[in-house]
């Protein structure tokens, strides 16, 4: 609970010179201060037994209260019981008349008693003359368009059914932060408060728990001598009665030093609730003592009520259009990004800037940043700081260090690709009522918060933080992140369909042509056999280039049925041994090694992974083969090895230029035709797609000293 208050306010308190402690009021049980206002008495009675009594009892009731509740009648014992149980806090009121005294008797139940509370009754009722005023209230009410509106009409009203001298509307920045007074009712020879804002040590955690339990907590009178109750702590509790729902509870010292330090004398505070949650408070003054009778806490309760429920309707039509807004955006951009989706996003970014609003936007897709509104410095520090959170959530802050204070990311995709919309610092020049580094001074009624008012106004400005996230910011932020993974999936079910499309159409395709293929081969060569002597130079060379064409057309279907048949074949995986799949492969490689003079090198090579031992062997005798055919004419080396959880084929030969390597791997695709008369251009696509089918990748770069090194990958199944 101390937590609550931060150090630097703690430091001012003693810097000040007073001997206040401020977490002594954190701390304060306010809602166990073992005693009631004095207008007023409270017994409570368990088991027909009177438990617990004012002191001032005898005297507000006229007659001694005896050890039981006989005084009340069995009528008014049953009525008041059955307003207990249902429920109704501190509305739950009944009138009553006790020994030719008429009283309102408030009752509810706390630490297994039923408490009842009297307070005298005005000689005359006042629903007749309250439900008029009040209708016309909440129809003007009704009016208001925007939050300040409704809280002027509010502050108006409830000024002119109570009286009050001073009736503000005060909205808080969060749940334990300070507040500021956006509407205002006041007399003329007192000082406006409109504008102002107060620490958020004025309202403590504890006090703000009971505003959210209780709409409604009238002071009447701030030099009331407290009427302590009797006994002073439960015998089966060991504590003070818990005065939680209670309308006489006492004050606790330190508020009512801070009423007279401002000069109030009465007060009374209206709960306004977003959601269960305290959003901030209809304030009442008066220089008077002004007890209210419980007719006209209930209009002002009631009205509190509306006034929170107007206010949550303006809210949600805010949102509600706001998120409208936001939802066509979405739509626009999945329209437009739909074919690809985080590729149109790193070429750019704008447009995310207006499905929340925001500064600037970083997209993080595959490592790569795409910028918009932010300079690549200032990105690359803010994204090496950044922790993602899982898919589905989302996480911000609005006091990041730098000049971006306000962050909220959205995961999508895998790995940390992400959304990040960023705000600057927003930089709030606030008209203080008293200096929020210094709270406690000596006031002229006391060691408390020193007098609030426009004459000792302090100015300071917030910094370090950015416009908070609101809820519809963070919605939109979800719906986006679902959108995304709904075109996502729509992608990839799209794309197996095709895949297996392509597959199948490969296969059948290679498969078919092989056997007219075949047919045109062999023609030939019977052509050439059966007229060898009758076929002139140009005939023959003819016929020898129809084989010729016709073996390479076979080779170019096989390596095609090779690749289809990596789409449609399950993988069997199993932990295998690198020095034997190299074996394996040498034994079909080894020959085209030799016949290139280029030596292996496998010194190291160890441990296993875990693959298809079939699809493994195949990968190590596309890029051994590849090592002998791009050898320098001289020969060369090549070496296999492990680095990094990737296996590696490392040559010497004449290399791939950069701005072409990632080409290298596309089918049929070969860099330097011109360098060997053998092979299909499908060994790099092969090696890629099997690096697929794992779940890993397949990548070329340069060689220490020129060359090329082809790494591999087979996903999540480290090399070992």
């Amino acid at each position: 609970m101390t937590e609550w208050l931060p150090d630097h306010l703690a430091a001012a308190e003693r810097e000040a010179g007073t001997t206040f402690d401020l977490t002594a009021c954190v701390r304060e049980p306010i809602h166990r201060l073992g005693g009631v206002q004095s207008y007023g008495a409270l017994l409570a009675v368990k088991a027909g037994r009177v438990a617990v009594a004012s002191e001032n009892a005898a005297e507000v009731l006229g007659f001694e209260i005896g050890g039981d509740d006989s005084f009340l009648t069995a009528e008014q014992r049953a009525g008041l019981w059955s307003l207990a149980d249902a429920d109704t806090g501190q509305t739950a009121m009944m009138p009553l008349e006790l020994g030719g005294r008429r009283f309102d008797v408030t009752v509810h139940h706390a630490d297994d008693h039923v408490v009842l509370e009297f307070e005298p009754a005005p000689d005359t009722p006042e629903f007749g003359t309250l439900y008029a005023p009040v209708r016309q209230a909440l129809t003007r009410l009704q009016r208001a368009a925007t939050v300040v509106e409704a809280c002027r009409a509010a502050v108006r009203e409830i000024r002119e059914i109570t009286g009050y001298d001073r009736v503000v509307a005060y909205r808080f920045e969060s749940a334990d932060g300070p507040g500021e007074v956006i509407a205002e009712e006041v007399v003329d020879d007192w000082e406006p408060w409109l504008g102002l804002w107060f620490p958020a040590t004025d309202i403590p955690p504890q006090a703000r728990r009971l505003y959210e339990r209780n709409w409604i907590r009238v002071i009447a009178d701030a030099g009331d001598t407290t009427a302590q109750l009797s006994p002073a702590v439960l015998p089966e509790t060991g504590r003070p009665l818990d005065l939680s729902l209670s309308v006489l509870r006492t004050v606790s010292p330190f508020h009512l030093e801070y009423l007279r330090n401002i000069e109030v004398t009465s007060s009374m505070s209206v709960s306004l609730l977003d959601g269960g949650r305290l959003w901030g408070l209809i304030a009442c003054h008066g220089r008077d003592p002004k007890p209210l009778s419980p007719q006209t806490r209930a209009a002002c309760e009631f009205f509190g009520v509306a006034l929170s429920l107007h206010l949550a309707a303006l809210r949600e039509r805010d949102e509600a259009s706001a998120r409208e807004q936001s939802r066509t955006v979405i739509a626009r951009l999945l329209e437009r990004y739909s074919m690809d989706l985080p590729m149109r996003w790193s070429q750019n970014p704008a447009g995310l800037d207006q499905v929340i609003a925001c500064d600037a936007v970083v997209v993080r897709t595959d490592g790569a940043l795409s910028l918009h509104g932010v300079g690549p410095a200032e990105a690359e520090h803010l994204m090496g700081a950044l922790s993602v959170p899982p898919p589905g959530e989302v996480w911000h802050s609005d006091t990041v260090d730098g000049p971006f204070p306000g962050v909220l990311v959205l995961p999508f995709g895998t790995g940390d690709d992400c959304i990040v919309w960023l705000r600057r610092e927003r930089t709030v020049a606030r008209r203080w009522a008293a200096d929020p580094r210094t709270p406690v001074v000596l006031g002229p009624h006391g060691q408390r918060l020193t007098p609030r008012g426009s004459t000792a106004v302090f100015l300071a400005s917030v910094r370090g933080r950015s416009t908070g996230w609101t809820t519809t910011d963070l919605a939109m932020a979800v719906e986006l992140g679902r959108a995304i993974m709904g075109v996502a999936v729509a992608q990839a079910r799209q794309l197996a369909l095709l895949n297996v499309d392509l597959d199948s159409f490969a296969h059948a395709a290679a498969h078919d042509l092989k056997e007219p293929l075949r047919g045109i081969a062999n023609t030939s060569t019977f052509i050439v056999e059966d007229a060898a002597g009758d076929l002139d130079p140009v005939t023959r060379r003819r016929l020898e280039s129809i084989q010729r064409l016709a073996t390479r057309m076979d080779e170019l279907l096989n390596a095609l049925l090779s690749y289809a048949r990596l789409g449609r074949t399950e993988l069997a995986r199993s932990p295998v041994l690198l020095t034997d799949a190299v074996g394996r492969a040498l034994d079909v490689a080894g020959p085209r090694l030799e016949e290139a003079s280029v030596e292996i090198n496998i010194s190291g090579l160890s441990g296993t992974v875990e693959a298809d031992p079939v699809l493994l062997d195949q990968v190590l005798v596309n890029l051994l083969v590849n090592a002998a055919k791009y050898a320098r004419p001289d020969g060369g080396h090549v070496q296999v090895g492990v680095e990094q959880n990737a296996l590696f084929v490392r040559d010497n030969g004449i290399g791939m230029p950069p701005h072409l390597r990632e080409q290298a791997f596309q089918l049929f695709r070969r860099l330097h035709p011109d360098a060997v008369r053998d092979g299909s251009g499908a060994g790099l696509a092969i090696v890629r797609r099997i690096a697929e089918r794992h779940g890993g990748q397949a990548w070329a770069d340069e060689s220490p000293g020129g060359g090329t090194t082809v790494w591999v990958t087979f996903g999540s199944r480290d090399l070992q």
